[in-house]
């Protein structure tokens, strides 16, 4: 993949640590206000002000585990307003919780219009999409990673809500990339989806010979 970048998505405690230019940080979730703008103290709040001075430059938002914390539609579009109209990228996740059901496409379709409201389409360079199955995720019993041709027509029709939001043209750029149960054994097959921008990678990456190996098949793609 020409130009591949990898980026690191620590816990909060970790990004100073990491804070040394050589390393493009991500957060894992951000406060949806900017205080003192926001309005009140917003005790143990981090928001994405605070994330740009620490050097973050990108934020996941919406990830199925916080949706299963019990986050809301209307608070991870708080979020995603929040991130980039502060000058920060974004990876919106969506996905359907139970494999094979009938109406996952119009789950996901909610997700996105419901995470996507409001924000102008001047600011979809900022957002990328993260179509990550609940069920595919490696920390679920059973888990199994989706297959690349699913991923492939799930990516199109993403494109389509996309484009009913923002119209063609913004809809063929906003980047689609796949997370779930992501390895070494089967990224390449991910990548080479036509339309493919990339992987979120969950738990193989704790694991630091098999992130170096992911990085290798993304090398070859």
């Amino acid at each position: 993949m020409k130009k591949a970048e990898v980026v690191i998505a620590p816990p909060f405690l970790y990004l100073p640590l990491l804070k040394s230019g050589q390393v493009k940080l991500a957060a894992q979730d951000v406060f949806w206000g900017n205080p003192p703008a926001g309005g009140g103290a917003f005790t143990g709040e981090i928001s994405a002000r605070m994330l740009k001075n620490l050097g973050v430059s990108c934020v996941i938002i919406g990830h199925s585990e916080r949706r299963e914390l019990g986050e809301s539609e209307e608070l991870i579009n708080k979020k995603l307003k929040a991130a980039v109209s502060s000058g920060l990228k974004a990876v919106l996740c969506v996905g359907e919780k139970e494999r094979g059901s009938e109406n996952f496409q119009e789950l996901v379709k909610a997700e996105l219009k419901s995470g996507l409201k409001g924000i102008p389409r001047r600011l979809a360079s900022r957002i990328l999409i993260a179509y990550e199955p609940v069920w595919a995720i490696s920390t679920n019993k059973r888990a199994k990673p989706d297959s690349p041709y699913n991923f492939f027509e799930m990516s199109i029709f993403i494109r389509r809500v996309i484009l009913d939001i923002w119209g063609s043209r913004t809809a063929l750029r906003v980047p689609v990339i796949y997370g779930g149960s992501v390895s070494s054994k089967n990224a390449l097959g991910f990548l080479e989806v036509k339309g493919s921008a990339g992987l979120l990678v969950g738990g193989a990456s704790l694991n630091p010979t098999e992130f170096n190996k992911i990085l290798d098949e993304v090398k070859k793609s």
